[in-house]
Formats: C-alpha cells, sequence, structure tokens
C-alpha cells in the first residue's frame, strides 16, 4: 500500500485525462493521473488529424456537439495559456454533386443549431477565390471559419505539465490491472503498487471499457476504428490553407486533406474496425485509398513529397460521448472519438465540476494556468537567438537539421515537468526526427544526450516505453 488516499485517481494520460487532471488541479486534493506506458500522449492521442473541428458534424442536442464547440471557442485562450501553436484556419466541407447540395444544406443546419459561428455556404467559383487548388469536381463547399489545427502532442503534453506544476502526481508505467470497491472508495492493483482513492476517473481511450467493466454492472464494448494517414514535406504545405473536408456519402465519409500547424499536410483518414488495441500498422490498401480520396479534393495530390504514413486507433462505441457517474463515484469519460481533441477543454471542465462536487471540493486560491513551452531557437529573431546562445551554448548546436532543432531545445524536454525519457518522447516535446529525413540522422546524438543526461547506458535508450531498444551490443573493433 502507498499510505496516500488519493481524491481522484485519472486512468489514462491521453489529452482527456490531461485535460481532466489540469482542471481537478484547480481544487484542493490529492490527485493522481496512472499511465500504463512511459509517458503521457502515447495512445490515441498521438495520432490523429489535430483538427479543431468548429462543431457542425455531431447531431444536435448531443454530448458531442456541446463539448466540441465549447473545446473550439476555449482553444484560442487555452493554447495561450499553455504556450502552444494553434491557428484558426478555417475548414470546407467540400460537394462534388450538386444532387447532394441538400446535404450541405442539412449540415449547414446542424452546424447553426449546434451554436457553429459564422458558417457559410459557398458556390464553386467562391469556394476557389479562397482556394485555387480545388480539384474540378467541386461544385460547392460549407465553409467553417472557426475551425482550426494544433498540435496533438503539445495540448496533450501542456496539458500533463501545467497539471503537474498545479500539484497532480504523475505515474507511468502504471497499468489498472484491476479495480476493487472499498468502504472509502476504490483500491487500483498495478504491477507494484497498490492505490487507494476515494473516486476514479477513466480516460482510458481503447481501453476505457476494460476499465468500465471492473466496476459498473453494465458492460461497454470498445471497437479501435482504425485510420491511416500520409504526411507530406512542407514544401507542399501551402496546397490549402484551410482543412478540406469532403461531404460524406454512399461512398463513405470521405478524407481530408489540411496544412498542419508546422506547416507540413496531412491526408487521411480511413476507417476501419480492427479488433487489436495496438494494431497500428499501415497497409497499401488503406495509404492507396486516401491517395484516391485526396484527389477528389484538390488537382494534383503531391504523393511524392510523403515523408511518412502512420495510423492511430479511435474508441468507436457507437454512439454519444459518455461523461456520466457510471458507479458510486466513479466517472466515465469514454468513447471519446474524434471529436475528442477539439472537445478536451471542455470535457476536462465537465468531469472536474462532476468529481468536485460528488467530493465537495473546494477551488484554490493560488492555481496557475500558465506554463511556458521549449524555446524554440529557429523561431526566434537572430538579435535574440544570438543572445540565448550566449547565455546557454547549447542552444547553437543542431542536432536535427530537418527541423532545426538544437541540443538546448532537447535538454529542456528532458529536464522540465514530466521530462522526456525517450526518443519519441523527446520527437514530440521538440520535433526532432519529425522531418524529411525521419530520424535518419539525428537519432544516434539524440541517444547519447539521452544518455548522458539520464545517466543511462546508450542500450537501454529506447525508442518508446516498450522493448524499442535501437543499440543491442557493441560492434567487434574493426569492423
Amino acid at each position: 500500500m502507498t499510505g496516500m488516499l488519493y481524491d481522484a485517481i485519472i486512468i489514462g494520460g491521453g489529452v482527456i485525462g490531461s485535460a481532466i487532471a489540469r482542471e481537478l488541479a484547480r481544487f484542493e486534493g490529492n490527485f493522481c493521473l496512472i499511465e500504463k506506458n512511459e509517458d503521457v500522449c502515447t495512445g490515441t492521442s498521438k495520432a490523429n488529424s489535430a483538427i479543431v473541428h468548429a462543431g457542425f458534424d455531431a447531431k444536435n442536442g448531443t454530448l458531442m456537439a456541446e463539448m466540441n464547440v465549447k473545446g473550439n471557442e476555449m482553444m484560442g485562450e487555452v493554447a495561450k495559456e499553455l504556450d502552444i501553436p494553434f491557428k484558426r484556419n478555417g475548414a470546407f466541407v467540400l460537394c462534388f454533386d450538386k444532387k447532394d447540395l441538400g446535404s450541405l444544406q442539412e449540415l449547414y443546419e446542424r452546424g447553426i443549431n449546434n451554436g457553429v459561428k459564422d458558417l457559410q455556404i459557398l458556390t464553386r467559383e467562391e469556394a476557389l477565390k479562397l482556394e485555387p487548388n480545388l480539384s474540378d469536381l467541386v461544385v460547392a463547399a460549407l465553409y467553417a471559419p472557426t475551425s482550426g489545427i494544433i498540435c496533438p502532442f503539445a495540448l496533450t503534453i501542456g496539458l500533463a505539465e501545467n497539471a503537474a506544476d498545479n500539484g497532480v502526481e504523475f505515474k507511468f508505467n502504471t497499468p489498472a490491472n484491476k479495480i476493487e470497491k472499498t468502504d472509502f472508495g476504490y483500491r487500483i492493483y498495478s504491477d507494484n503498487e497498490v492505490l487507494e482513492t476515494k473516486a476514479i476517473v477513466n480516460a482510458a481511450g481503447v481501453y476505457a471499457d476494460e476499465i468500465h467493466n471492473m466496476v459498473c454492472e453494465d458492460k461497454l464494448k470498445i471497437v479501435p476504428r482504425k485510420g491511416e494517414y500520409i504526411l507530406c514535406d512542407k514544401k507542399v504545405g501551402n496546397i490549402c490553407e484551410r482543412t478540406l473536408f469532403q461531404l460524406p456519402t454512399k461512398l463513405g465519409k470521405g478524407i481530408l486533406v489540411s496544412p498542419t500547424v508546422h506547416g507540413n499536410l496531412i491526408l487521411g483518414p480511413t476507417a476501419t474496425d480492427i479488433e487489436d488495441k495496438e494494431g497500428i500498422d499501415t497497409t497499401k490498401e488503406g495509404l492507396d485509398s486516401v491517395i484516391e480520396k485526396a484527389s477528389l479534393s484538390v488537382k494534383s495530390v503531391p504523393v511524392r513529397s510523403a515523408i511518412t504514413s502512420f495510423s492511430g486507433l479511435r474508441a468507436h462505441i457507437n454512439h454519444d460521448f459518455i461523461l456520466a457517474e457510471s458507479a458510486d463515484n466513479f466517472f466515465d469519460a469514454t468513447g471519446i472519438e474524434s471529436p475528442g481533441l477539439s472537445s478536451a477543454p471542455a470535457i476536462g471542465i465537465h468531469i472536474a465540476d462532476m468529481v468536485s462536487k460528488k467530493l465537495a471540493l473546494n477551488k484554490k486560491d493560488n492555481f496557475n494556468p500558465i506554463r511556458k513551452g521549449i524555446i524554440h531557437a529557429s523561431e526566434l529573431s537572430n538579435e535574440e537567438r544570438a543572445a540565448l546562445i550566449e547565455k546557454e551554448p547549447a542552444y547553437g548546436q543542431i542536432i536535427c537539421r530537418c527541423e532545426m532543432i538544437s541540443e538546448g531545445e532537447i535538454l529542456s524536454a528532458i529536464h522540465r515537468t514530466l521530462g522526456a525519457t525517450t526518443l519519441d518522447g523527446i520527437k514530440r516535446r521538440t520535433r526532432a526526427g519529425m522531418g524529411r529525413c525521419q530520424a535518419g540522422f539525428c537519432s544516434p546524438k539524440v541517444m547519447e544526450i539521452l544518455s548522458r543526461e539520464l545517466n543511462l547506458p546508450l542500450d537501454e535508450i529506447k525508442k518508446n516505453g516498450s522493448e524499442s531498444k535501437l543499440a543491442v551490443g557493441k560492434s567487434n573493433k574493426g569492423i
């Protein structure tokens, strides 16, 4: 036993769990977030479209619609407080057949009823003035100026760091293997310890059904819905300024073409229901489908500029978000698929309010919402960068040439709150390894820095928290 009785333990270190942790940190109490992997943002939150949806797609009257619109409205202020990149670039929903104009109008009306601001339906000519590279197939578009793009890594890590700085304890490599009800609340059995808490918040992504089913009589079944993506080089990031969705038809929902907040171009996702909750492989069929469908939206899909492909899983549960006290002092934030990233700030408030009212928690007087991100030397003026290097010379040593990431940024990622311990942890905090060569050149140097700063042998440095070691021994001399 730990001896500590927590007021609430959050299970899951994705964007939803981290948002809830930050909002609970506004209250007096002992809070802990447990995550089965080595870091935050290692599951669903690490691989998605990075879109802050406007809120026109969700059905009227659902929690999904309410949380999406509220989360969208909050995102600008949240990004400012957490010092992360966010841009309201706007979005189009493209219509390819005049017979479907009625469906486009329905989507417009649904958005208006959800409270989405400034929606417009554009003719082909009006749309082309804003997006000249639209394909010849486009006949009209729904325009949502409030849609945005964000970095899901930065949002999740920023929320988690701010929560930790405000007193929330984080425990990594701590799976919830078993949960039992007690007189005081719940007991959670992990690999190497037992944790006791008055309340549990279930934010375990695609595993949230397993956590729910340990406690609740009514059983849930989450289906992992795999989405495959293609990421293109920054040199083609200006093909479109806005996110280009496709109007759902009898052929499916289509895919998006969108700039990213860092200047790349992203295409995808597919939508395939699978059984494997770790099934994040990509397939030729899936990626071919992404390319084929993207060609409906833009004139020339820049396939030759692809630098990587990846896939992510959505926690599909076939109905609305579940944000509820599903058992006594057991709170679900489950079935959070798209638009979960957009909804995260609002879900954080919603669940924290439920927990705080049930436990009669008082608000803190000293909560600090401000978190300072990692300084990116390449974004500074020449004068600012020179002054920074004079003060801290490590910022003058470039480690990742593709993204111009310095040793100073990598050191900051390691030594700050909830610091990185793996190559993927460094990548998500700094973008080292996310450029054109996809870590081909910088990985050895990043490994050396991690080894030195964490005082670990080089062959103990991992890509992520699994058995993903990159150095497995020493070669023979002379070879």
